[in-house]
């Protein structure tokens, strides 16, 4: 409903104002002050350390991107007045989750380990994708969400939409975690707890 929503604004903008409106449709964003802690969790939790529940093909494509990026970019394409639709995310089939904790763990120079579990597990085990698995969405049983994270963005990038390194982006959110929300809760991310019964179970049957 929400993509209805804006599909219609995006529509009602463009009757009242033809070929005048610029139309930005992000993806997943993150970074510094991201209230959902979506992507925020995986660079806590691999600080962390230890054995680290991951979720389904290690080789598995995310999408998403640095807020900083795409703030800069649009402030730049506004000022040239440009007009149309810009699909605004990182490049797809370039990011797997396997190299987001990677890098993740480079950057906190953590020990954690990480333990891939399969969507299968996850779904019987009634583990929420998205919320207590940031990035992770089951890829059996859920044709509608087929080309979720593949969105193409040639077009954003001919414009001059740019991409600070991923180990750049996890570092300034892992500062930020550090000094403004060190003892917060984190409002996405599966709990510590559940993980350790999890982790468990699956050594056991496997």
């Amino acid at each position: 409903m929400y993509g209805g929503l804006k599909a219609l604004c995006e529509q009602a903008a463009e009757q009242v104002l033809p070929n005048r409106v610029l139309v930005i449709r992000p993806g997943l964003l993150v970074g510094s002050y991201d209230y959902t802690d979506r992507f925020t969790y995986w660079v806590v939790r691999v600080a962390r350390g230890g054995e680290v529940l991951a979720p389904g093909r290690p080789s598995r494509y995310v999408q998403f991107s640095y807020v900083r990026d795409l703030t800069e970019w649009t402030l730049r394409i506004i000022e040239r007045k440009e007009t149309g639709v810009y699909n605004a995310n990182c490049l797809p089939n370039n990011l797997t989750m396997e190299r987001s904790l990677e890098e993740c763990k480079i950057v906190s120079d953590s020990d954690a380990s990480f333990r891939w579990v399969s969507d299968n597990f996850l779904m019987q085990e009634k583990v929420a994708p998205w919320s207590e698995m940031p990035l992770w969405m089951p890829e059996e049983g859920a044709p509608h969400l087929k080309g979720f994270m593949f969105i193409n963005c040639n077009r954003a990038v001919g414009a001059g939409l740019s991409f600070r390194s991923l180990n750049d982006t996890i570092r300034d959110i892992l500062t930020w975690r550090e000094t403004r929300r060190l003892n917060e809760e984190l409002k996405a991310g599966i709990d510590s707890g559940k993980e350790e019964r999890l982790l468990r179970k699956w050594h056991e049957t496997h």
